[in-house]
């Protein structure tokens, strides 16, 4: 079975008439193609005599579709090739065929060999060998548009007589939707319109079957429909539009971007994807390469402070640019970087600047810049001072952001000593690009003139501190030392002290308005506060509101004024198994004083406990001391407790002495000496009592508690006192009244003048820290001065600690105190200043006041005896 193209001769079965130049081989029509001056061609002709007619159908049929493939690619080409070899031209046409026939001849001579090699195919009956195509394929022309199906092809098989006994049928992609075959000739036809960009080419099979016993009369083949590309796709920028950066200033030829377009059409056909690159908008200024798309500087030292963007118009365009061919646009847009080719320039040759002589140091007293066109990196600065008398007054230095030069003072200005200063600043580029030094330095210099302003400066101290030593033995009103401070201005307006009271709040200091004298007003005590730290404050008589502030610092020098003491609270037990000659304990003392040399304690026992039988002390001379056992065989059911009186001597001048009291429990120990139990109540209990009558005992107690329970549920419901009658009931009583007073109008509870007037002789006050001495059964005796006087001096107290109070609301507030006076008939029910070691106050009434009271009778009375003889 055979194929034809569409331009493929009818002529089928024709005789070869190798005489004649017309060869069957070639067909009709190509007489003028086979001449005498074609030798390679007659060499063709003893092929042809060999082939079978339908074999040379085949031939022929393939040769007019490789001349057609190959007819618009020599023809684009002519003109060019006969500049080149200067052929005439009867010469170039005969060349062209030589070229087409060789390339066809060459895929023919593969054919046949593919032939060669197939497997034959039997039928009933008889045997044949299989036919190969020796040419296969078809060519359609994509985007027919015609209202009739478009003719593609022929099938035709040997075997068809032309009887009408053979159909052709027609399989694979696109059969019967888009190709379809007429079954009794074999001519197939699209139905529908092709694109060769959405498919190239299409496989199908077509076989011959017999019309009775539809059986196939010949294998099946297979071939291609191909559809032929026409120019029907203009190019696209697939990756446009495109933003690209080239430096200012750069040479021409300087490459941009380079810019890609592409043709859906076939670029092995013709010239419809053959695509050449051209610039619409973007001239003089840059140019396009017309093969390559590369965008290239057109124009020498193009100017970013100038114009720093332009805007491209590149378009592709197919079949070479020839009229006809189809184009596409895409926009460039190009911004030219900058580079460093201008240098910095002050706009102005000199600056002025007033300043206070106050403004602080590293205060900023101008800012300055240098302009320059450039931008980012190219735009650092770098700021000096490369003259003037300023040079260790001031300091400039470079803002990163603003890149301006910042001007700041090192060191405290002066109107009196100097009034003005001159700076010379010079502003150059950070990197200079070398490709442009020749424009002219990258520098600038200017002059700054700084004017010292005066201005009312508050008095300075000759020192900013001052230290001072005191004693604190020493007397109230000696001197300690002197301030002394001065009003820098020329004015020299006088200066008067005082004390700021935040710094000394117990008031412990005074000084001189005039002199800067500073004085004791209270006692000191350097175990209280060792170091005192207070603002001295200076103002101008004329104007109070410069102030200026001196510090002193007033050392408190010690004296021996503390007795030794014990360094802790011993708890010293002795074994009931104990050996003469024991340590049982190693005590050890402080003293609140810092001697300059150190402490130095002797240790003994008081005169009384010197001759006791028990324990004895000896002085390690170390500042410590231990007790040893005198005797063994100590029983707590004897005694378990002793009381050791301690002699304790400081080495201060003159030294002090302290008597203290060490405990001494006696306790059960194991065979280790660690103490087991010290309580000496374990004996009471007889021992042997057996365990029906410790139950026994148990039954009781609980009876007894029950009982107990009921009367006293008994005498609640009565409502009857269970132990002390209404007499003799002392307990606490709560009375509440809801009368809040007449305010500030009521005057008669008593004399509000004592609170509006503060005005008044304050008396040197007892320090409150200290406990005052107890006199037994005698008042203190007040001053002739009003009773008010005591009131005011319980306020000042509670105001002051008012004003250092951090937890006081900032503002003012009405505080009120329940306070009755020194002279107050309840006296104190406090017990805080009660407790002293060394009280001699008698406590044996309290023995008096009844079984409640038996307690505290025993802790303070005098009739206990000495425990430790």
């Amino acid at each position: 079975m055979h194929t034809h193209g569409s331009l493929a001769s009818d002529a089928v079965g024709r005789a070869a008439r190798p005489q004649v130049l017309t060869t069957p081989f070639l067909g009709e029509g190509y007489s003028a193609v086979v001449t005498s001056s074609n030798p390679t061609l007659y060499r063709l002709l003893s092929l042809d005599s060999q082939l079978t007619p339908c074999r040379r159908q085949e031939l022929l049929s393939q040769l007019e579709l490789c001349l057609f493939s190959c007819q618009g690619f020599f023809l684009t080409q002519e003109k060019e090739r006969k500049k080149k070899m200067k052929l005439g031209k009867v010469e170039f046409c005969h060349f062209l065929q030589l070229i087409a026939l060789f390339l066809c001849f060459s895929g023919m001579s593969q054919a046949e060999l593919s032939r060669s090699r197939s497997k034959p195919y039997f039928q009933s009956g008889r045997s044949r060998t299989k036919r190969s195509w020796v040419w296969n394929q078809f060519f359609v022309l994509e985007e027919y548009m015609g209202s009739d199906p478009l003719y593609v092809g022929k099938l035709h098989s040997d075997v068809d007589k032309g009887d009408g006994s053979i159909k052709y049928i027609l399989s694979g992609e696109g059969a019967s939707s888009i190709f379809i075959i007429d079954e009794n000739t074999g001519d197939i036809h699209a139905t529908k319109r092709l694109d060769r960009e959405e498919q190239a080419y299409y496989t199908l099979r077509a076989q011959a079957l017999d019309r009775l016993t539809n059986k196939p009369v010949e294998p099946e083949s297979e071939f291609v429909i191909k559809i032929q590309d026409i120019n029907d796709n203009e190019p696209k920028f697939l990756d446009g539009p495109y933003t690209a950066g080239v430096p200012e200033m750069s040479p021409v030829g300087t490459s941009v971007v380079q810019v890609t377009a592409t043709d859906a059409d076939d670029p092995t056909y013709g010239n419809s994807a053959r695509v050449v690159y051209s610039i619409l908008q973007g001239q003089p200024y840059f140019s396009v390469e017309p093969k390559t798309g590369v965008i290239k500087t057109a124009l020498p030292n193009m100017d970013r402070e100038a114009k720093d963007q332009y805007l491209l118009v590149i378009q592709a365009k197919d079949m070479v640019g020839q009229n006809g061919g189809l184009s596409g646009t895409t926009s460039v847009t190009v911004t030219l970087t900058d580079v460093n080719d201008n240098p910095p320039r002050f706009p102005r040759r000199s600056y002025q600047y007033n300043v206070p002589e106050s403004l602080p140091v590293a205060s900023v007293v101008a800012r300055i810049k240098a302009a320059d066109a450039d931008i980012g990196a190219n735009a650092e600065m770098e700021y000096k001072i490369v003259d003037g008398d300023g040079l260790g007054i001031f300091k400039i230095s470079v803002d990163k952001e603003t890149q301006e030069g910042i001007i700041t003072i090192q060191k405290e200005l002066d109107f009196e000593a100097k009034t003005s200063y001159t700076l010379r600043i010079e502003a150059a580029n950070k990197d200079a690009d070398p490709r442009f030094l020749s424009l002219g330095p990258f520098s600038d210099t200017t002059t700054v003139k700084i004017i010292v302003e005066d201005v009312d400066e508050p008095p300075v101290f000759s020192s900013p501190l001052y230290p001072m030593e005191v004693s604190e033995a020493t007397q109230v009103g000696n001197i300690i030392g002197t301030v002394a401070a001065h009003d820098p201005d020329s004015s020299n307006s006088p200066v008067r002290y005082s004390i700021d009271r935040n710094t000394d709040l117990e008031r412990y200091f005074n000084i001189d308005a005039n002199s800067g004298v500073i004085t004791t007003a209270k006692s000191l005590d350097r175990e209280t506060n060792a170091i005192h730290n207070i603002t001295v404050l200076a103002m101008e008589s004329q104007n109070p509101s410069q102030v200026g502030r001196g510090y002193v610092a007033i050392t408190i020098l010690d004296i021996n004024d503390n007795a030794p003491e014990f360094a802790m609270d011993y708890e010293t037990t002795v074994c009931e198994n104990a050996q003469p000659g024991q340590v049982i304990q190693k005590i050890s003392a402080v003293d609140k004083d810092e001697p300059s040399n150190g402490h130095q304690f002797y240790f003994s026992l008081t005169t009384d406990a010197t001759n006791n039988h028990n324990f004895s002390l000896k002085d390690n001379k170390d500042n410590t001391a231990s007790i040893l056992t005198r005797r063994n065989g100590f029983r707590r059911q004897e005694q378990s407790v002793y009381y050791l009186p301690i002699f304790i001597v400081d080495s201060g001048s003159p030294s002090l002495s302290s008597t203290n009291t060490l405990t001494i429990r006696v306790c059960d120990c194991d065979a280790d000496g660690v103490a087991q139990t010290c309580n000496a109540e374990a004996y009471v209990l007889p021992a042997g009592l057996s365990t029906g009558a410790l139950i026994a005992i148990l039954a009781c107690v609980l009876t007894l508690l029950v009982l107990i329970l009921l009367i006293v549920t008994m005498r609640r419901r009565k409502k009857e006192p269970l132990i002390f009658d209404e007499e003799r009931d002392i307990r606490e009583n709560i009375v509440r009244y809801d009368d809040e007073g007449g305010g500030e109008e009521d005057t008669e509870a008593f004399d509000m003048a004592a609170l509006r007037n503060l005005n008044v002789i304050r008396d040197t006050k007892t320090r409150r820290d200290v406990t005052p001495e107890i006199q037994f059964l005698s008042r203190p005796a007040f001053k002739s001065i009003p009773d008010n006087v005591i009131f005011r001096e319980f306020i000042w107290e509670r105001l002051k600690e008012a004003d250092v109070d951090p937890g006081a609301p900032p503002y003012d507030s009405l505080q009120t105190y329940a306070f009755e006076g020194n002279g107050s008939v309840a006296e104190s029910l406090s017990s805080l200043d009660s407790i002293s070691s060394n009280s001699d106050q008698n406590y044996d009434y309290l023995s008096d006041w009844g079984p409640r009271f038996k307690r505290l009778a025993d802790m303070y009375g005098t009739g206990q005896e000495s425990l430790y003889s």
